[in-house]
C-alpha cells in the first residue's frame, strides 16, 4: 500500500493489539484512529502514518469526498485490488457495492463526512458461478484535509472467504452508525470550597462589628431615678 504521498510523522504502536475471529484489522485500524485524534473528534489525513497499522495495511484504505454521497479511493490495499480483479486507486467505492445498495452506501457516506460519525457496515456477496460465498465488514473513520474540511476517511474493508471469479460486489446487510464525541480532557467537577463566614468580606455578608462591652466605671445605659412627692 503507498503512502508515500503524505508526511509520515505520527506512529501509534498497536502491536500489542489481541487478533479476534477474522475481522482484527477493523478493530486495529479504529483503534490506531481513535488513539491519533486523542481529545479531538478526529485526526487529519496527514497524521496517517502506515507503520501504525503495518498489519493492517492490506486491508485499508484513504476515501476523498468528491460530492454528496461520492467518494473515491485515494490509495487503497492489496486486498481490495484482489477482490475486483483490478487496481482501484481512482474509483468510486460504490464500485465496491451491488447496484441496490448504492445509494444506502451514498446516504451512509454523508454521515461520516457531514455529522461526522463512524459508520460499520456488514456485507455479503451474492453467490454464483465459480462464485463461492463470501461475508464481509467495512469500516468508516473521517478525517480532516489539510484545509480543515472533513473530506477524507480512512476505511477498512475486510472480506472472508474464497474470492473465486473477479470481480466481486457486495450487498450491504446492516449498517451501525455512531456520531463521534470528543474525549472529555476537563477534571471532573468537585464540590466547591465554603466560603469562610468569620472572613469580614465572605460571600455577600456584611463586615461584622467588633462588640463594645462595659467597661469598669462608665455610666450606665440606664438608671432608676425615684422621684417624691410633697404633702402639705
Amino acid at each position: 500500500m503507498d503512502f508515500l504521498d503524505q508526511d509520515t510523522r505520527n506512529v501509534v504502536d498497536m502491536t500489542d493489539f489481541q487478533a479476534d475471529t477474522g475481522y482484527s484489522a477493523l478493530s486495529q485500524v479504529e483503534g490506531y484512529w481513535d488513539a491519533l485524534r486523542g481529545s479531538r473528534l478526529m485526526p487529519r489525513r496527514a497524521e496517517v502514518d502506515p507503520r501504525g497499522i503495518e498489519s493492517a495495511l492490506e486491508y485499508t484504505f484513504i476515501l476523498e469526498r468528491i460530492a454528496p454521497g461520492m467518494a473515491r479511493l485515494r490509495i487503497a490495499g492489496s486486498h481490495l485490488a484482489d477482490l475486483m480483479g483490478m487496481e482501484v486507486r481512482g474509483m468510486p467505492l460504490t464500485s465496491l457495492i451491488s447496484p441496490e445498495g448504492r445509494r444506502q452506501l451514498g446516504d451512509t457516506l454523508e454521515d461520516v463526512f457531514q455529522r461526522p460519525s463512524v459508520c460499520e457496515f456488514q456485507l455479503s456477496s451474492a453467490v454464483g458461478f465459480d462464485k463461492p460465498a463470501l461475508e464481509a465488514r467495512m469500516i468508516l473513520l473521517p478525517l480532516k484535509s489539510d484545509l480543515g474540511d472533513v473530506s477524507r476517511a480512512l476505511g477498512c474493508f475486510v472480506a472472508r472467504g474464497t474470492v473465486g471469479r473477479k470481480p466481486r460486489r457486495f450487498d450491504i446487510t446492516k449498517v451501525n452508525i455512531r456520531s463521534i464525541v470528543a474525549p472529555a480532557t476537563l477534571p471532573m467537577p468537585t464540590d466547591a470550597p465554603q466560603p469562610d463566614i468569620s472572613s469580614p468580606n465572605a460571600g455577600m455578608s456584611e463586615p461584622s462589628k467588633p462588640f463594645e462591652g462595659r467597661r469598669t466605671g462608665d455610666v450606665p445605659y440606664l438608671r432608676l431615678v425615684k422621684t417624691t412627692t410633697e404633702t402639705d
